[in-house]
């Protein structure tokens, strides 16, 4: 196995940073768009309504495990630059190891968000077109 340095793990803060702010985005608009959905599912009780419904119950999931993954990588890089300042190169290339594997976790959940999201749109445009 490579020795890594303590920068390797450094470089995806950035990268860290970014995804939580995109996700960040995510949870927000799934939030107004199930504050709005509320208001129309008790109006009138539509199927349609309860479809969306069953697909944000879905979607928060993923972005939960999004962001717990995410935060996950990034204590364990935390950890991994500090097990390498005190000299366990071993413990630390392992460490690194795992942060890869929580943000790959959170990268493959994001891509399941993403798709049921596309879902989601497919069902409103359903309804449009059946109107």
């Amino acid at each position: 196995m490579i020795d890594i340095a303590i920068t390797t793990p450094a470089l995806l803060f950035p990268a860290i940073t970014i995804l939580f702010l995109a996700y960040s985005n995510r949870f927000l608009t799934i939030a107004t768009r199930i504050r709005e959905k509320h208001e129309v599912f008790n109006k009138t009780h539509s199927p349609i309504a309860h479809k969306q419904i069953i697909s944000f119950r879905r979607r928060i999931r993923f972005i939960l495990a999004m962001e717990l993954f995410g935060v996950l990588g990034i204590i364990s890089c935390t950890v991994t630059m500090g097990l390498i300042f005190f000299g366990l190169q071993s413990q630390g290339n392992s460490v690194f190891a795992v942060s890869i594997g929580f943000i790959i976790l959170s990268l493959l959940a994001s891509i399941c968000e993403l798709l049921l999201s596309t879902k989601a749109l497919n069902i409103e445009l359903e309804d449009m077109a059946g109107n």
